[in-house]
């Protein structure tokens, strides 16, 4: 039965993760330097909330590295690379800590929409400080701190803001899904 649920939980990755690819490929706006609006974040933590903690980390990893092949080279160096893709999308699996809670998959969207949002403020303010614009949203950047969280603010609320309302669609059908209480009952 053990091997059942690991080879359930590796396909499951593999699947959740190709359709995050998949999605990260159709953007609703995508912002020049990096980041988009889409819905590719939203199969990470639906995985999250089924699979906890340890394998959700496993899959946004495997996620990320794909990102930093697939995104295009926005990236300005090694602590680029780091940074806004193994470090950033990372994250996305501290979602996984809260499987287990009523809501958790909403409570998981926003801590890891709030981390990976925190990994690429401090990058962009870096890293990324020597292309700070004068002006950005018809207000003079002075600091590269602004900066980055405006620009990166711009485009990771909005992505929260749809994987929550999606999250919240999907509940009322899906509901012991998300939840994972299939594979629970499963043992």
């Amino acid at each position: 039965m053990k091997a059942n649920k690991s080879l359930k939980m590796l396909t499951e990755g593999a699947i959740f993760t190709a359709a995050a690819v998949v999605l990260s490929l159709l953007p609703l706006y995508k912002l020049p330097q990096g980041g988009s609006l889409d819905l590719a974040m939203l199969p990470i933590f639906i995985y999250c909330a089924r699979w906890g903690f340890g394998p959700g980390m496993l899959v946004s990893f495997v996620y990320g590295v794909l990102q930093m092949f697939l995104e295009g080279g926005i990236a300005i160096g090694w602590q680029s690379i780091i940074g806004d893709f193994i470090v950033a999308y990372a994250v996305l699996g501290v979602a996984g800590l809260f499987h287990k809670l009523k809501g958790g998959i909403f409570v998981g969207i926003v801590v890891g929409c709030v981390a990976r949002f925190f990994v690429h403020y401090v990058v962009g303010a870096t890293v990324w400080a020597a292309y700070m614009p004068e002006e950005f949203f018809n207000m003079t950047m002075t600091t590269p701190w602004l900066y980055s969280a405006l620009y990166n603010g711009a485009y990771m609320l909005p992505d929260m803001i749809v994987c929550l309302v999606v999250a919240a669609v999907l509940v009322k059908p899906l509901g012991k899904y998300l939840r994972g209480e299939d594979l629970r009952k499963a043992k």
